[in-house]
């Protein structure tokens, strides 16, 4: 069993300590010390694509940049790596949606991947002009997907809905191969449209338990529906060549952190209708009302998953922290459960991405879990005057 690996492009600014914002935050809470240019954006989608990432994740919403446009522009700066482009249904009309991704597939086939986001935030729902309620927002996305996947498949429609209504939509091109969608959400609301429109439901990064239980929830709401579902898992991550050495940099990120700041983002985190982000938030009430919060320890849920992002970061508020080993070990238990996918990132996001790719991913690859052709994990080289394969 090959795993598929992504990563994370931080549309929002990227820093050496934890960067605010997020699901659930306002606009205007992110503080990152580098700028989220297309060059740097860029130099993280080109060592992703080296190491032999799939694709890398763009978020959406009132805190970052448009993915859209972003990652249009992004797919000049790479060569095979795949844009899990994150969108709301619902702001544009379901026909524009289908043409965009439509044209984005023209120009760059093969390489984008859809994460669809209901949107469990009222107050930045209301922002772009969105008012309905939570479950009416579950609803009206199940109407969009519909239309857009029979646009996709070069139907011509007419749909009228509960909200979205369409007369004789059809696409001037249609993609030859359809964007796989991807999905989260932990709400009752949220399971049926998983199950009926998603090819992979996405989880934020609870424990192997809770994980569990929500597979076993959209898989069989997705037989039900004569359907399979690939899973994958949304995680931030700390590996390190000892275990020591990734908890003192855990604490490092804890130690920029003033009570003030997180006090503020947890209050705005309270505010949020997402079910998910109020399980993230469960993670580490207990420690937060007990001010231990600055003992990283004190925020391992489970094995080697801290909650500390969660403090002051919305939406995947966990990380995988570790020694190189240990954190290979928690994605193959996390495989073992029905995770085909594994979408990461850490903090800054270029370095994580090179202590995973040099130190993780050659122990799952060794453990038949990973398998990129064409990475930089298969090269070979030696020093030059000595006899190719000599070690020192």
């Amino acid at each position: 069993m090959s795993l598929t690996f992504h990563w994370f492009l931080p549309t929002y600014g990227d820093s050496r300590f934890i960067v605010g914002g997020g699901h659930g935050l306002p606009a205007g809470t992110t503080s990152g010390d580098r700028r989220a240019s297309l060059g740097y954006l860029g130099s993280i989608a080109r060592a992703a694509e080296e190491f032999g990432f799939t694709g890398a994740l763009t978020p959406a919403g009132a805190w970052c940049e448009d993915a859209w446009l972003t990652t249009a522009m992004l797919t000049r700066e790479s060569e095979r790596l795949k844009y899990l482009v994150a969108f709301r249904p619902g702001l544009i009309s379901p026909t524009l949606a289908a043409q965009m991704a439509a044209t984005f597939e023209a120009h760059a086939p093969g390489r984008l991947l859809l994460n669809v986001v209901t949107g469990g935030e009222a107050h930045e729902q209301r922002s772009y002009g969105d008012f309905l309620s939570k479950e009416e927002r579950y609803a009206r996305c199940d109407e969009f997907l519909t239309v857009v996947r029979r646009l996709w498949r070069g139907e011509t429609v007419t749909f009228g809905g509960q909200h979205l209504q369409v007369e004789g939509a059809r696409l001037p091109t249609v993609p030859s191969a359809p964007p796989p969608l991807y999905f989260g959400g932990s709400s009752a609301a949220a399971g049926p449209v998983a199950a009926e429109h998603s090819d992979v439901y996405l989880t934020w990064g609870e424990p192997p338990g809770p994980v569990a239980e929500k597979i076993a929830w959209i898989r069989d709401l997705a037989a039900a529906r004569g359907r399979r579902v690939r899973f994958g898992i949304r995680l931030h991550v700390i590996a390190r060549d000892t275990s020591e050495a990734a908890w003192r940099q855990a604490g490092s990120l804890l130690e920029a952190l003033g009570p003030q700041v997180v006090e503020a983002a947890q209050a705005g985190l309270s505010r949020s209708e997402s079910t998910g982000q109020a399980r993230m938030r469960e993670l580490h009430e207990g420690v937060r009302a007990g001010g231990d919060w600055r003992d990283p320890h004190a925020l391992e849920v489970t094995p080697n998953l801290w909650a500390g992002v969660g403090l002051v970061r919305g939406g995947a508020g966990t990380a995988l922290v570790g020694s190189h080993t240990e954190v290979a070990d928690r994605i193959a238990e996390y495989a073992a459960l029905g995770i085909d996918e594994f979408v990461l990132s850490g903090y800054p996001h270029l370095e994580e991405l090179y202590w995973f790719g040099e130190g993780v991913l050659p122990l799952l690859r060794e453990r038949d879990l990973f398998s990129a052709p064409g990475s930089a994990l298969g090269a070979t080289g030696h020093t030059p005057f000595l006899p190719a394969g000599d070690g020192r």
